[in-house]
């Protein structure tokens, strides 16, 4: 693509240099990237500013430097361009957009957002989608797929680059659907910025990331520019249960399709059924009721189907495909996925890491069990303190037993984590084991007959981060380890 035409959409800026029309092959705004002829977006990120890798990113042959600012110790170099913008990251989600073609003007592009469910909602929508004949792509936190082709997520929402590249390849393979996780980080980082979303879908909003965002205002503001810069031909599926559905609903220009449990809605669910293998509802919906069976256990997730659903009917797919699809809907990987043995136990991995989520995947297990729960958890290091307290309360006073263990401490001390958890505790029905494949192996060994054990916190991943290394761990796999 030509430098002029691929320039216009940055708009008002100041450009010193000459603009010479060559063709651009590439846009990076990681320096090591970077190849002849690219465009360098230096980023004023969180942690590092861009704008110290400009000289090494004209070295690796940028011809073009975008940037809030140019550095004072940048001199102009021959036949460099230098862009001064605004908004670095709206420039390079800009760029990225117009570079890729726009691929979300042809693969229909579905954001959904919230704390808590948007994988499984995914997962769910990818389904319903194919059981319905029509191809779906992913990108999550689990990973990016479509067509069988898998790449490993490093972000819940990759960067604009990468998301607008993996949409292309999407729409060049021809995949009509487009589901995408969109994360608060994402939005207010500008990471979607020229994604021309079909729909979006709000699941629920409840405290996490206050290390980022301060405080749940912030928080909210940040997922609701996802509904707020929707186009009237789009339209949004919303959680009627949740306390910030009004405000959300008054924000966006798009068509509204409410779902609820407890309040009135557009579609419901009533006459709850849950087991340890799955759940039952009624599905109401213009007038229609349709039995639903999912192979999804708790209430947590009778609102994620929910919301799926909501979704295929403003979209017009049929419902007895979708019935069909979730009736044959296999697991998530790592929500509440079960880990199954020969000692008669209910043992389920899940990514639960939120007071919220806790609240909801203990509460749904304590009322399909017959016998006591045992849970394994920890906090992140790096990551909102204030709710750490909170998570030992929750626990502590949901569960029969709680073994306190790390999660990925990073460059925090487990031990300290550990701390800001107890603060939140008042009973005496938890110890602590640091190292996490004890932890593990401790639980289990307290586990009898019927009881549930429950490893909580990380879910699919397969890895542990600590100060200075990353290393491989399966909470899955070293449950396995530890039954043999």
């Amino acid at each position: 693509m030509k430098l002029k035409h691929l320039i216009k959409v940055l708009g008002d800026c100041r450009i010193e240099g000459r603009v010479e029309d060559f063709d651009v092959c590439g846009i990076s705004s990681d320096s090591k990237t970077v190849q002849e002829g690219f465009i360098f977006v230096a980023v004023k990120g969180v942690r590092q500013d861009g704008r110290i890798f400009i000289e090494e990113a004209i070295r690796r042959g940028a011809r073009v430097i975008v940037s809030r600012d140019i550095a004072e110790k940048i001199k102009p170099a021959p036949g460099i361009v230098f862009i001064t913008v605004a908004d670095d990251r709206l420039a390079l989600a800009r760029l990225a957009d117009e570079f890729y073609g726009h691929p979300s003007r042809q693969v229909k592009t579905v954001g959904i957002t919230g704390t808590n469910g948007k994988t499984t909602v995914s997962y769910l929508l990818e389904s319903l989608l194919e059981g319905c004949g029509f191809s779906a792509g992913i990108i999550g936190t689990v990973n990016y797929r479509f067509r069988g082709k898998v790449i490993e997520s490093r972000n819940t929402t990759p960067g604009p680059l990468e998301l607008q590249s993996i949409l292309a390849m999407m729409q060049k393979e021809g995949i009509s659907f487009a589901l995408i996780e969109v994360s608060s980080h994402a939005l207010d980082q500008e990471r979607v910025e020229g994604v021309d979303f079909h729909s979006a879908i709000f699941t629920n909003l409840t405290q996490d990331h206050l290390d980022y965002h301060q405080n749940l205002e912030n928080y909210f503001q940040a997922k609701s520019r996802l509904f707020q810069e929707l186009k009237p031909h789009a339209f949004a599926v919303i959680n009627n249960d949740d306390r910030y559905a009004a405000r959300l609903k008054g924000l966006t220009a798009a068509r509204v399709v409410t779902y609820a449990i407890d309040n009135a809605a557009d579609i419901t669910a009533t006459d709850i059924k849950l087991y340890l293998s799955h759940s039952e509802f009624t599905l109401n919906a213009a007038g229609r009721k349709l039995n639903i069976s999912i192979p999804l256990i708790g209430r947590h997730n009778v609102y994620n189907a929910l919301a799926a659903l909501s979704w295929g009917i403003a979209a017009g797919l049929d419902l007895s495909g979708m019935e069909k699809a979730l009736a044959k809907f296999s697991l998530v990987p790592g929500r509440l996925e079960k880990i199954e043995n020969n000692k008669d136990l209910n043992i389920f991995v899940d990514y639960a890491h939120t007071e919220d989520a806790l609240r909801n995947v203990i509460t749904s297990l304590r009322q399909i069990t017959p016998a006591r729960i045992i849970v394994v958890f920890g906090c992140g290091g790096e990551r909102d303190k204030t709710k750490r307290p909170k998570m030992g309360e929750t626990v502590t006073a949901l569960a029969d037993y709680a073994v306190i263990t790390s999660d990925n401490p990073r460059s925090e001390d487990p031990g300290a984590i550990v701390e800001d958890i107890k603060r939140g505790i008042s009973k005496d029905n938890y110890e602590v084991v640091l190292d996490r494949r004890s932890a593990i192996a401790k639980a289990l060994s307290l586990a009898r007959a019927k009881d549930a054990v429950l490893i909580a916190g990380k879910g699919h991943e397969s890895y542990q981060i600590f100060k200075n290394s990353v290393v491989y761990f399966d909470d899955r796999e070293v449950t396995r380890e530890c039954l043999r």
